[in-house]
């Protein structure tokens, strides 16, 4: 009889490597968010585990989150692609119109309902993510067809675009746009369909930018931040220095200077200037190790997976992760300009966390419904 290796096998429950990684980023998260946010916490709220708490909750239902999602039939993802984008629109337009809306930093990105701050845009990723698999399966003879494998794909991601660029969210708009573009490239699409918006929107982006002085000039810092150092370069100026002051082994957990005051949402988007300097290189090269095996469990569920629509959900979702971690990285490496992303698994924000763990339950449970690894023959 054929006997299953339970090492690593998704038949006989989690994968364990892509479950620890996770899991780890997320306890270590807890701790960071604490770290990062206890001087302006006290400040704010008079006690110095406001966001601490608040973190411990929303990992707890991001783990019910993920085992949910492990736990659902995959057929029911399935069905819901339809429901979901629809849904996502629904909330990208209430942001705008319904009064619910709540402002901060002069975006408008997040419905509160009751004490409870949704951001939509991470559920559109999901949502658009989702779409595109059950899409692309159903016409994966078709993709090389301008009207059925590439336009409809873009028209739905154009909608998503629309109504997030409106809050103005940018950086999602960029990352929807590149889990669209990857993934209808891995589809196999044509080349020549992929690469013609390209070079339509590189004018009308390089007219955007201009149009918009604060735009324009964050580029520049971006350029050279030492010499706007009291506006667009301040951040980058002091995340360097986090960094810098990090060395190889750092300054110890709660023993950092850049987060008190110095580097503006140290527990969100700066998270990890702040684990740069209190963990040092040493810390760094742990998480960037940590993403990279969740990124390769992700591909190997994805090219393993026995159906389109499980490859490309797989692809989709591993490439939404991935994406997120590049760019926020990059931004605060001085590698990119600046834009409003958390780093998956380790920032604040429960949206984030739940659409990200949720999405890790999938990849989990398209791993379990997969013969990834073969059987064992007996002697």
């Amino acid at each position: 009889m054929p006997k299953q290796t339970p090492k690593n096998n998704p038949q006989s429950g989690y994968d364990i490597t892509l479950l620890f990684s996770v899991l780890f980023l997320v306890g270590l998260g807890v701790v960071m968010v604490y770290s990062a946010s206890s001087a302006l916490a006290l400040k704010e709220f008079g006690v110095d585990y406001y966001y601490f708490k608040k973190q411990i909750f929303f990992s707890f239902l991001g783990i019910l989150a993920l085992v949910g999602s492990k736990h659902i039939p995959l057929k029911l993802f399935y069905s819901m692609a339809y429901p979901l984008v629809f849904f996502a629109f629904f909330l990208l337009i209430a942001v705008k119109i319904s009064g619910f809306g709540v402002t901060a930093g002069g975006s408008t990105r997040w419905l509160r309902l009751g004490f409870l701050t949704f951001q939509p845009s991470e559920l559109a990723r999901f949502s658009l993510v989702l779409y595109l698999a059950y899409s692309m399966s159903k016409k994966s003879d078709k993709l090389k067809d301008f009207s059925i494998g590439f336009l409809p794909h873009v028209i739905v991601l154009g909608i998503f675009a629309i109504l997030i660029f409106l809050q103005p969210d940018f950086g999602s708009v960029i990352i929807l746009a590149a889990i669209t573009w990857i993934m209808l490239f891995v589809g196999g699409a044509r080349l020549s369909h992929l690469f013609t918006p390209l070079l339509i929107l590189l004018p009308a982006l390089y007219i955007f930018m201009i149009n918009a002085p604060y735009r324009f000039k964050r580029i520049l810092s971006f350029l050279d931040p030492w010499k706007y150092p009291t506006d667009e370069g301040y951040q980058m100026i002091h995340s360097f220095m986090a960094f810098g002051t990090g060395g190889i082994w750092g300054t110890g957990i709660g023993k950092g200077y850049q987060k008190l005051f110095y580097l503006p949402e140290p527990h969100t988007d700066f998270i990890f200037s702040v684990i740069g300097e209190e963990l040092g290189l040493l810390g760094v090269l742990v998480i960037i190790a940590l993403y990279f095996v969740i990124l390769w469990r992700g591909i190997i569920i994805a090219k393993n997976a026995e159906e389109p629509f499980k490859s490309f959900m797989a692809i989709g979702l591993t490439i939404a992760i991935g994406l997120q971690v590049c760019i926020n990285m990059g931004v605060v490496l001085g590698l990119l300009p600046t834009k409003g992303l958390t780093l998956p698994f380790l920032s604040y924000g429960g949206t984030s966390l739940l659409i990200n763990m949720a999405s890790i339950g999938v990849l989990l449970n398209i791993g379990a419904s997969t013969h990834a690894f073969k059987p064992k023959e007996r002697a």
